[in-house]
């Protein structure tokens, strides 16, 4: 692993970062919906914004933009790139 890049969840990403997805460590029916949606180990992925009081994250994947809520975030692994 490069020395400028730092593995978290995509809860840690800030606004308009990307990010490249490594892991998504969650149960089979929710990972098939995140497959379905084209996350992927691999992919790129960028946060446009963070809902206030704990709402939902918009990502993008390619030209997809997709609502996430926070506990779902937590459970994609990411690489800051």
């Amino acid at each position: 692993m490069k020395d400028n890049t730092s593995t978290t969840n995509l809860n840690g990403l800030l606004t308009g970062e990307s990010a490249m997805i490594i892991a998504i460590q969650t149960d089979d029916a929710l990972r098939q919906r995140l497959l379905a949606l084209g996350f992927r180990v691999g992919k790129r992925i960028e946060l446009i914004r963070k809902a206030r009081f704990s709402g939902p994250l918009q990502v993008r994947i390619g030209t997809t933009d997709i609502l996430l809520r926070k506990q779902e975030a937590a459970n994609i692994l990411i690489e800051k790139i």
